[in-house]
């Protein structure tokens, strides 16, 4: 623990680090968003483990509802408490932001391809009546619980507690070589989380896509947890190189250089697409890419959560060990 002498490199941005970051509104509702989201993948994947979902082929996705709309509380408190400690006073949007921002989303993409299953006559298109049903759940149960959520992350955890103060004035960026920039960095950090997980992407893309039964979900866990660890460690060290080049924007940083895996996994269900399955016409490749779209930004969203929390406890340690005057 030396005193901030003439040095260089991420202790001359202490007073800055902390800065809320730039449109605080979405990235604590894309944060309360992944919370959520993880808390449901965890969690599905050990009912499945326990209780054999796979026998049945609806199980898998109403499973995934239920406990998304029970979890929603999650995303309030997170989301909330991250908004308010960012200084936001708009928290009644923010609110109704994350609440529905992943499913106007998935809801979105389905009546789309909905639109062209009725028009083919296929046997894909989801009936009326449950698409009510969803909408019911949106507003009767996962509005309410992220209410109750963000009203007690603001007024249990809504206090900004950081251990350096922030400086009235932004300290100006210095230039940087061009791989020190945010945006290299940003894709640069998806490619090894997309490395952990690239085998068994070709195993869950063949059980949604060749019918295959999928039932190896312990090997499934183990994967995810790998996933979440390398996330971390990548995005911390990318964030480390970003404060060391004096750059204080962190936050959005390390959460999309772990959300870009996601970027890579779309890109390999374009190869997955035209070598993998014998797919044609238009209804077939809205289907496919349409899904596979809300199955990258699910799995982004997650990531960049999960990347953004590890690097907000490592900048936390590392500034709560330096010595101010």
């Amino acid at each position: 623990e030396r005193d901030l002498g003439d040095e260089y490199g991420w202790k001359q941005v202490h007073g800055d680090v902390f800065r809320p970051a730039s449109h605080s509104m979405l990235f604590s509702a894309m944060v309360g968003a992944g919370y959520q989201v993880t808390v449901v993948v965890l969690s599905v994947i050990i009912f499945a483990i326990l209780g054999e979902l796979y026998t049945e082929r609806g199980s898998m996705l109403s499973t995934a509802i239920f406990v998304y709309a029970a979890t929603s509380p999650v995303n309030g408190y997170f989301g909330g408490s991250l908004y308010a400690r960012m200084g936001g006073k708009i928290w009644i949007r923010q609110m109704l932001l994350s609440a529905f921002m992943l499913p106007a989303l998935v809801c979105g993409t389905a009546f789309f391809i909905n639109f062209i299953a009725i028009y083919y006559h296929a046997s894909r298109a989801i009936p009326f009546g449950t698409m009510v049903a969803v909408t019911c759940i949106c507003i009767f149960v996962i509005l309410p619980l992220t209410l109750v959520g963000t009203v007690l992350g603001r007024n249990l955890a809504g206090q900004p507690d950081f251990p350096c103060r922030i400086n009235a004035v932004p300290r100006p960026i210095p230039e940087k070589k061009w791989f020190m920039e945010p945006a290299v960095i940003v894709v640069l950090g998806g490619v090894l989380p997309f490395g952990s997980i690239f085998i068994e992407m070709y195993f869950i893309f063949t059980s949604f896509w060749a019918y295959k039964i999928y039932y190896v979900y312990g090997f499934m866990l183990l994967v995810f947890i790998i996933l979440m660890i390398v996330t971390v460690c990548v995005t911390i060290v990318c964030t480390y190189f970003l404060l060391n080049a004096e750059d204080y924007r962190w936050q959005w940083t390390s959460f999309l250089a772990a959300a870009s895996t996601s970027g890579y996994v779309y890109m390999y269900s374009f190869y997955y697409f035209f070598f993998k399955t014998k797919m044609y016409g238009l209804f077939q490749t809205a289907f496919y890419f349409g899904y596979m779209a809300l199955f990258s930004l699910a799995l982004g969203v997650m990531c960049g959560t999960v990347g953004y929390i590890g690097t907000s406890v490592f900048v936390r340690k590392i500034y709560s060990t330096v010595k101010i005057d």
